[in-house]
């Protein structure tokens, strides 16, 4: 199924520690960035990338996709304060209604199997993410740092990118987020926020978002894996 995709990578990742955009930590030699727009590239489905950069970064980050030939970005676009605002910048590019996917920069190992399973499952629901069971116990914890309850988990899931949307579905959602001044978690929330049904897709936990420093050691095992 023929989808677009837009890739907020405007945040600076400060628990990254690195100084730098944790977008462009080399991960084998290549930026995070670059390995993330790359899985896009190189699937058939895919029409268009739209990638949401920090203003300061434009000119580097349109000079890394000409760098590595990601013919796919048909624009690099400055961001907002906040990811919501710069996700709602990528999807106004949009004009022709479709199938449009969210896509985290620093989540680099998204399979094109899960990539197509939600685009499927969100034209046909209208929203739809990739998500994983939690393995984890879960407890609610109170300001003074001491356990309320555990939480039964059964029903509970890690949410992922990518989230796909029908592109006059999450227009909406935006639009009307704006208007009542909301701030979601992510942009599923929005929708969900308004009476949208929002399906789940199994993903895979290896699709991690790169946060800390940690998670590079993660992703250098990952790569060496693949």
């Amino acid at each position: 199924m023929e989808y677009s995709v837009v890739i907020p990578a405007a945040g600076q990742g400060k628990r990254m520690g690195a100084g730098k955009n944790k977008q462009f930590i080399e991960i084998a030699n290549i930026p995070v960035i670059i390995h993330t727009i790359s899985v896009f590239q190189q699937d058939s489905n895919c029409s268009s990338i739209i990638v949401v950069a920090n203003q300061e970064e434009l000119a580097f980050m349109t000079q890394l996709i000409k760098e590595y030939n990601l013919t796919k970005v048909t624009r690099v676009i400055p961001g907002g304060s906040e990811r919501q605002f710069s996700v709602e910048q990528g999807i106004v590019t949009l004009q022709k209604e479709g199938i449009v996917l969210i896509h985290d920069g620093a989540r680099p190992f998204i399979s094109h199997e899960h990539i197509q399973a939600v685009a499927e499952k969100a034209a046909a629901v209208g929203a739809a993410v990739v998500g994983v069971p939690v393995k984890d116990t879960v407890k609610r914890v109170n300001q003074q740092s001491l356990i309320e309850e555990t939480v039964e988990r059964s029903s509970l899931w890690a949410i992922q990118t990518p989230q796909a949307f029908r592109l006059s579905v999450i227009k909406d959602a935006h639009a009307k987020a704006k208007v009542e001044g909301f701030l979601g978690t992510d942009d599923a929330s929005l929708v969900e926020r308004y009476g949208q049904a929002v399906a789940i897709v199994k993903g895979d936990y290896l699709n991690m978002k790169l946060t800390t420093p940690e998670d590079l050691l993660f992703a250098e095992a990952i790569l060496s894996k693949k």
